[in-house]
């Protein structure tokens, strides 16, 4: 016969392959965009990411990618597996937590309950558990090559591991429950921070158990110890022993004379000694506390010891190695992730405020010559009396935050922002949009899966919204029983379990509402971060389950049987678990989405061989490196990432071989690269160039660092200057015309200089990698912009670029008028028509979210449009159909809806004939457009983005029925324009 506590732990086993079972037939196949691709490449050959790193993520997702037996193919599938399985065991152990604490609250142990007990138990710790497996933010992690599966796995079995601490009795056996605590802390460190902000709540677990009666003071003692150890592993630990190695190694290298590594090896003997001398001496001098304090320090660090990884990785230059982190200095500036943008906490200044002077901060040491040379020093600004103010919320120094924070507070230009307007942005964006709506989005429902979707109430039906939003596979609406059963849960703790309600309180703010502080988010994300928050999600699906207990106690006084009142309170609670999976199912299901791997390899293909190819942020770039690191897809292209371009390190790996990428040109040396060097070049322009300066003339005055093109900053340095507006640069002729890579009937504009226009603006040190790179690969390496990066990023070449499919390939052809490049139809068509992949696209069941629905499917509509108009234009009838229906045929409406570039197909198919295929997908997209801007001026929502697309789409709509002579169907249309243009107030006469 089983036992009552057996059935407890295979109810446990029954909800872990539940969930294990909704992530395995939900997960991604392959990569997905985002940070995916770049953790799957990395996993696979252990190499170094994006800081401060997650060391022992990659080397889970190596052991896993060993599964794929040697099949490139299949790496990210296994991969994805570590998500999976980590995710599922984080529901085991929710489930084993809300156990726990259910028991507590009986007063009784699993052995010595009723059936009536373990039916209870079993169905508030299921429901809570499923409600979590089936929660948006959760699920959503939980099927791809992310980090937060696996830190939530940590942050799980760290809540669950304290709360089995506290019902041990055995002081020993207690203790070696702590270490075993203190040592996943370390584990976590080497995925994320995320599970450090709970230690300060489960301080309290430790202080009411060592005090049964507690006081309010020594619960306040108790967490401010908590935050004091939080403290000491965030900043001291984590970077802070490395930092002071680094000390060590300073002083062994540079004053002793001594080789590299000495004052590392030096300082990690001494400091290893010292702690395992502090073990030994506690132990024998039988100080119990101290003792278990230094081996839990002890398990914490060897925990931490898979950072070794990222020192060990760097030192070998692997293909991919951000920030290089090789050495003890560089180690500590990975750690504090230093490329990033820092933004001010406690007190500092706001978006406007202007730095008045630049002092020199703590110094920068390079290897160099046996020593660490010292460099630069960062720069410590200095802001105008009077712009700093307390808890600063409104600052950030991207490019069009200024005015987005402008109008999200209501700030004129040149009005100072106060506190009313700081308070205003955090509860309003920072607590409201960024972290209520995603809360809400869990537990209540979410309009859609389009940024900046916002939240479903009960009686809001799919009726009252358009038909692209009723219809989005993203609309959920919850009923907000999954947030009324949590709310029901709080209350029953508060009147029969305050301790624990604390506990959970403090860890629900914590990974809540104290992150969102701590963030400090700015205006705008590159995508919704409600990921960020699923720690707090965590706690209040602890309180979902309590939800159950509560409505075990009110079917009391109806059913009468304890057996039958838990079967009836589970059997009805389970709707919140089920409807959270019955509704989110089909925008969670990856299955069969294999376009993030298509669409990099699309990029790719568009490149001749031995490519240069420049590409912009995140998704334009960890895709192509998940299919060059791990498929082993055309090595032979170089991909520069702009935003890497200005780091010393980038520019180092840029002048050696990777894979069969041979090394780029570059005229300058390292010494004009380093940190700190160039790295603005402002714009005064001298009269005796103002016609233009030659680029490689200008390249060698920097080289040269020449005072001519020099002048003095604020801080008594010099700095290189941008001369000229315009720019040129000699061609060969003779040697570009033997290259044949231009095609006939562009020879004419063939010219012995290339001139342009970079425009009157500082020239960063990215910028000035690029022009390197442009004049001394002197048209030997075919070099590209990828179509994703916008017009904005590929210096003022527009006319130069020849548009070859997702990339545009710099010539020295210039083409009068081509603002957006010229399109070379023969080489596109064979690239768009015969190389490119569009697996499942067009598979109305397949599910691709707003991500798909940006820049890829943007990107690929654009270029297919392109190409079609170009053959019209050369009068290639029958090809610019053939391009035309291939894109309708592999992106059709169903499954990638029409956008703004879609309607530029209807002209393009009334060219070639398919009359009844352009009045058909302008209905469709006019029918579409006239029930969103009636809605969204019904409710008032003033999405402008959203209202002047469907404008444009209407607009374009309309011109190209009257230029197609379809008068009738262009009446139609116009009046619909007319109608919204006017309730918009966009009328301009």
């Amino acid at each position: 016969m089983i036992s009552l506590k057996k059935w407890n732990d295979l109810a446990a086993w029954a909800v872990f392959a539940v969930s294990l079972a909704t992530y395995v037939l939900t997960m991604e196949r392959t990569a997905s965009f985002w940070d995916c691709g770049e953790f799957i490449a990395c996993a696979f050959k252990l190499q170094v990411p994006h800081p401060p790193g997650a060391p022992l993520f990659l080397l889970i997702g190596r052991l896993f990618s060993l599964l794929a037996l040697g099949n490139v193919m299949n790496v990210a599938y296994w991969v994805n597996m570590v998500s999976v399985l980590s995710s599922a065991f984080t529901i085991f152990f929710l489930f084993k937590t809300i156990s726990l604490l259910v028991w507590k609250l009986l007063k009784k142990r699993p052995e010595a309950g009723e059936t009536a007990d373990v039916l209870l138990v079993n169905a508030a710790a299921a429901v809570g558990a499923l409600a979590y497996a089936w929660s948006d933010s959760f699920w959503f992690s939980a099927v791809e090559a992310e980090v937060y599966g696996l830190s939530s796995f940590f942050t799980a079995i760290v809540i669950w591991a304290v709360f089995k601490w506290e019902g041990i009795e055995d002081p020993a056996a207690g203790n070696r429950w702590l270490i075993f605590t203190a040592y996943l802390v370390g584990l976590s460190i080497g995925v994320h921070l995320l599970n450090l902000v709970t230690i300060p709540a489960l301080s309290l677990v430790y202080y009411f158990k060592r005090y049964p009666k507690p006081g309010f003071f020594g619960a306040c003692a108790a967490f401010t110890f908590g935050l004091l150890i939080l403290g000491i592993i965030n900043a001291g630990i984590i970077p802070g022993l490395p930092e002071l190695a680094g000390k060590f190694e300073l002083f062994f290298v540079n004053s002793l004379g001594l080789p590299y590594n000495t004052g590392i090896a030096f300082f990690t003997i001494l400091f290893i000694g010292g702690l395992v001398w502090g073990i030994r001496h506690t132990h024998r001098t039988g100080r119990v506390l101290l003792n278990t304090g230094l081996l839990s320090l002890a398990f914490i660090l060897i925990g931490y010891g898979s950072y070794a990884l990222v020192l060990v990785r760097s030192g070998y230059n692997t293909p991919i190695n951000e920030n290089n982190p090789s050495d003890v200095l560089r180690f500590v500036y990975y750690l504090k992730r230093e490329q990033y943008e820092s933004r001010p906490l406690l007190y500092g200044p706001s978006f406007d405020s202007r730095p008045i002077n630049q002092k020199r901060g703590a110094p920068v040491y390079a290897k160099k010559n046996g020593k660490y040379e010292l460099i630069d020093h960062k720069p410590v600004y200095e802001y105008e009396p009077g712009s700093k103010m307390l808890l600063p919320r409104l600052y950030s120094s991207q490019p069009g935050h200024s005015k987005l924070y402008q109008q999200m507070t209501g700030l004129a230009d040149g009005e100072k922002p106060t506190m009313r307007h700081n308070l205003s942005y955090l509860f309003s964006h920072q607590l409201g949009h960024m972290y209520w709506r995603y809360f809400l989005w869990n537990f209540a429902g979410r309009e859609s899966d389009r940024e900046g979707a916002g939240t479903l109430l009960p009686w809001q039906t799919a009726g009252s919204f358009p038909k692209s939003i009723s219809q989005n596979r993203g609309h959920n609406n919850f009923l907000m029983l999954p947030f009324i059963l949590g709310i029901a849960g709080i209350i029953y703790m508060y009147y029969y379990r305050r301790k624990d309600l604390l506990i959970l309180g403090l860890l629900f703010a914590l990974t809540g509402v104290a992150l969102v502080f701590y963030l400090n988010s700015p205006p705008s994300e590159p995508r919704e971060r409600g990921y960020i928050y699923v720690g707090s999600f965590y706690i209040f699906c602890i309180w979902i389950g309590f939800g159950v207990i509560a409505a075990a106690r009110l079917l009391q006084n109806v059913i009468h049987k304890p057996s039958l009142c838990a079967v009836a309170a589970g059997l009805a609670c389970f709707s919140v678990p089920g409807i959270m999976v019955i509704r989110g199912w089909d925008n969670h299901d990856r299955a069969d989405r294999y376009h993030a791997v298509d669409f990099a390899r699309n990029i790719l293909s568009s490149c001749a061989p031995n490519a240069i190819l420049f590409t912009g942020g995140d998704n334009d770039t960890f895709p192509l490196w998940y299919v060059q690191e791990v498929e082993g897809f055309r090595t032979d292209v170089r991909v520069c990432v702009q935003t890497f371009l200005g780091a010393d390190w980038y520019i180092e790996q840029l002048k050696r071989k990777i894979n069969k990428s041979d090394a780029l040109p570059l005229s300058l040396d390292s010494g004009n690269y380093q940190l700190g060097k160039n790295e603005y070049m402002p714009f005064y322009e001298i009269a005796s160039v103002k016609s233009g300066i030659n680029l490689q003339e200008y390249l060698e005055l920097i080289k040269q660092e020449n005072k001519a093109i020099q002048v003095p900053l604020t801080s008594g340095d010099m700095a290189s200057i941008l001369p000229s507006s315009t720019l040129f640069l000699p061609v060969d002729t003779k040697k570009v015309k033997e290259m044949n890579i231009i095609q006939q009937d562009l020879l004419p504009y063939l010219s012995d200089s290339m001139s342009w226009k970079i425009g009157e603006t500082d020239l960063l040190k990215g910028d000035l990698v690029m022009l390197d790179i442009i004049a001394s690969n002197n048209w030997k390496r075919p070099v590209y912009f990828s179509s994703t990066m916008g017009s904005s990023h590929n210096l003022g070449l527009q006319e130069y670029l020849q548009l070859e499919g997702y990339a545009y390939r710099l010539l020295p052809v210039r083409v009068p008028g081509a603002s957006d490049g010229y399109v070379n139809s023969v080489l596109m068509y064979d690239n768009l028509m015969n190389k490119t992949q569009w697996r499942e696209m067009d598979n109305p069941a397949v599910y691709y979210d707003d991500t798909y629905l940006g820049s890829p499917v943007i990107t690929a509509r654009l270029s297919f449009l392109r190409l079609a108009q170009q053959l019209i234009a050369e009068n290639r009838i029958d090809k610019a159909r053939q391009v035309v229906n291939k894109a309708m045929a592999v992106m059709p409406d169903d499954t990638i809806p029409y956008d703004q570039v879609s309607a530029g197909f209807v002209g393009a198919l009334f060219d070639v004939g398919e009359h009844e295929k352009a009045l058909d997908s302008a209905r469709t997209m006019a029918i579409r457009s006239d029930e969103n801007l009636s809605w969204i001026k019904e409710k008032g929502n003033g999405r402008s983005r959203d209202v002047n697309t469907d404008l444009f789409i209407l607009q374009s709509i309309v011109r190209e029925c009257r230029r197609a002579k379809q008068d009738k169907e262009a009446d139609r249309f116009d009046a619909i324009f007319r109608k919204h243009l006017l309730a918009f107030n966009m009328y301009g006469g």
